[in-house]
């Protein structure tokens, strides 16, 4: 289900109209699901300029065979009040058995996706982000806490028995970073032996603050 909404180019200033989706369901249009994962269902054209825009707008991505609900909200879109009744009649709303995750950008939405899609965990993918983060700082201590503030994404799964590959942004360039799938079980044996690392109820946010409440 799309509608529109006004853009103002980031390269010339001009406004135009662009597509946004305020519900991405794959099961009534499959085709939309790759166009999450690959990002392009969310970048505009400008007519004017060509120049490549974000579409940032609240969203909702159900995948109803895969039991997976995200919620794009991004920071300040909706008053507080407005947004606590909505949670409410979201999570009311969701079947039993579902996946909820919230997520305040573009980026963490595609990055859920892509680890559901893979077949994995996000909780355990947390964990695994944070051990790489603290092995990476470790051997390079110049950039240790450049390292450790670093948004480190999910970007691939290579099957099982393989490598799980990591991206993150260092001194202005991209950088990646590869673990076994050993280590993702090793992973999810750490959150088992502690009870205490608990899913919100709801619409979860499932980051790297969450994570560190528990481990930092």
């Amino acid at each position: 289900m799309a509608n529109k909404t006004t853009l103002r180019c980031t390269s010339c200033g001009r406004e135009f109209e662009a597509q946004a989706y305020p519900l991405i369901n794959v099961a009534t249009d499959p085709s939309l699901k790759d166009k999450v994962r690959d990002g392009s269902l969310f970048v505009a054209e400008c007519p004017y300029c060509g120049a490549h825009n974000l579409v940032r707008s609240q969203t909702i991505y159900h995948d109803p065979d895969g039991k997976l609900m995200v919620w794009l909200l991004p920071e300040g879109a909706l008053p507080e009040s407005q947004e606590k009744a909505l949670e409410a009649a979201l999570t009311a709303d969701s079947p039993e058995g579902y996946t909820l995750r919230r997520v305040g950008d573009v980026g963490s939405l595609i990055e859920k996706v892509n680890i559901h899609e893979a077949g994995l965990e996000d909780t355990v993918i947390e964990m695994c982000k944070y051990l790489t983060r603290l092995e990476l700082s470790e051997k390079d201590k110049e950039n240790s806490a450049a390292i450790m503030a670093a948004p480190m994404k999910f970007y691939r799964f290579e099957g099982a028995d393989s490598a799980i590959i990591f991206s993150y942004p260092l001194s202005g360039k991209m950088q990646g970073a590869s673990v076994g799938f050993n280590v993702y079980e090793d992973c999810r044996a750490i959150l088992a032996r502690n009870p205490s690392v608990t899913i919100p109820p709801g619409f979860a946010r499932i980051d790297t603050p969450w994570l560190e409440r528990f481990f930092k």
